[in-house]
């Protein structure tokens, strides 16, 4: 018995030693990550628009109005039952139809309603006014990413998809193991770039099933509904970047749909919108245009790292529910055009999603790389013609 007892408190202690050198490891495995969360975080983020400073305002008031009324409430309540125990001969009072206190606790509470009230629609309507904004971007929800299009003022044309970065879904699928940088599975490749200072009005909707468009430091929130189009607004009043994630449960990725805004000068946001429409102007792809093995297979590979490798690996050998790309029998097929729907229309209920907002060039160069890559030697060519020719059967 005695031998039992030691081996089971020598167990015991082994357990806490263990467990107190992982939370250790773990405590300085991450540090703040300046406009994302912070370790150990217990309030609300850093504000950095006006709006997030009224909510964390209101929500610190309205703490302390519901702690002061806890308070008052069950101190009366306490002594009252203390002072008027039945012990020390107290009896109970007999009274119906008391008018006094039917006013009383009316009026109370009415107050008390009034005084949250106020305030907090002061907030909500000046969260839901979007008028006379600098800048309009659609953010449109996908399985499992963003796509963004600058609809109004500078950077009107602007559009492209925001991915979570590739080397952290890697890193994910690995178990996250060594050294995990602070904004894992926050970093993107594309963040959603806008002037500080300026308002910033988002227009939401989704391509698939509902997401929602959610930054905490500029205090917004917004569901994104496929058929339907939501907005909501913000003015950065600090450059920086600024993290956020999709947060309805929109799947199983749900995880890996990181929302990364940056905020930058106005000098630094003119430069940056020069240099996507010049990208912009580079990609204006003819879809009649003939390409050559080599050229579309290098174009193919940027476009596979860019908005596959994250779900089917670097290697294509897929991962968990992802299916592989090395030896699938759809990219073996013969029929190029089974593969172009699955691309265009996705399949499997979404898990594997569509992907028509991509260009008719850059679809046929990822179905061209995928078909003559790994242990896949189809030496099948697909043209952006073939892709265009498909869209919308």
């Amino acid at each position: 018995m005695k031998s039992i007892s030691s081996k089971l408190a020598s167990l015991l202690l082994n357990l806490g030693l263990a467990t107190g050198a992982w939370f250790s490891t773990a405590a300085w495995a991450v540090n703040d990550l300046p406009g994302g969360p912070a370790v150990r975080q217990l309030n609300l983020p850093p504000a950095v628009t006006r709006i997030a400073e009224e909510q964390h305002w209101l929500h610190l008031f309205m703490m302390i109005l519901c702690t002061v009324i806890f308070v008052a409430v069950f101190a009366v309540m306490f002594y009252s039952i203390w002072k008027h125990r039945k012990s020390v001969g107290h009896k109970p009072a007999n009274f119906h139809e008391s008018v006094t206190v039917e006013v009383i606790w009316t009026i109370i509470p009415f107050i008390i309603v009034i005084l949250m009230a106020l305030p907090a629609t002061k907030v909500l309507v000046a969260s839901k006014d979007t008028t006379n904004a600098d800048l309009t971007v659609k953010a449109t929800g996908y399985q499992w990413k963003w796509g963004y299009d600058y609809i109004k003022g500078e950077g009107e044309g602007i559009g492209f998809i925001s991915t979570l970065d590739p080397t952290h879904r890697e890193m994910s699928n690995n178990g996250a193991k060594g050294d995990i940088p602070d904004d894992y599975l926050l970093k993107v490749d594309n963040p959603l770039v806008v002037p500080v200072g300026k308002k910033v009005r988002v227009i939401t909707t989704a391509n698939d099933v509902i997401h929602a468009f959610a930054v905490p430091a500029f205090g917004i929130k917004q569901d994104a509904i496929p058929g339907f189009v939501r907005d909501t607004w913000f003015r950065a009043e600090k450059v920086g970047m600024y993290y956020g994630q999709c947060q309805e449960l929109c799947g199983k990725e749900h995880a890996y749909m990181p929302i990364n805004v940056k905020v930058v000068s106005a000098e630094d946001y003119t430069k940056w919108v020069d240099g996507e429409k010049k990208k912009m102007a580079a990609k204006l792809d003819d879809p009649s245009k003939v390409w050559t093995m080599e050229d579309i297979m290098k174009r193919g590979e940027k476009v596979y790292a860019a908005n596959c490798a994250a779900c089917h690996q670097p290697n294509g050998k897929g991962a968990g529910p992802i299916k592989p790309l090395d030896g699938s029998p759809k990219v073996l097929d013969a029929d190029k055009n089974v593969q172009i729907h699955v691309v265009l229309n996705g399949q499997n209920n979404g898990a594997m999603p569509a992907w028509k907002q991509l260009s008719d060039t850059d679809i046929a160069a990822v179905i061209t790389f995928t078909k003559n890559n790994w242990s896949n030697k189809t030496g099948q060519l697909v043209q952006p013609a073939e892709v265009l020719a498909q869209r919308g059967k």
